[in-house]
């Protein structure tokens, strides 16, 4: 990958981690007695972005560390 690509995959992860924290902290509005799912309805969406952001990571981490060994 190029060095924008790598750039841009990390860039999407922060927002990916930041958005995923906005997220899981997101506690519904309750009246009475409610289950955690109703209480924090967003948590399964939020788990989910920080593993998409993991993978990212991870992506542009090692195309970035190919690139390094091989400089062309």
């Amino acid at each position: 990958m190029r060095f924008k690509t790598e750039i841009f995959l990390l860039l999407v992860a922060i927002v990916l981690f930041t958005a995923s924290a906005f997220l899981y902290s997101y506690e519904a509005i309750s009246k009475g007695l409610s289950f955690a799912l109703e209480l924090y309805p967003y948590r399964d969406l939020a788990i989910s972005f920080v593993g998409f952001g993991s993978a990212l990571m991870i992506a542009a981490s090692i195309s970035y560390s190919e690139r390094s060994k091989n400089p062309i």
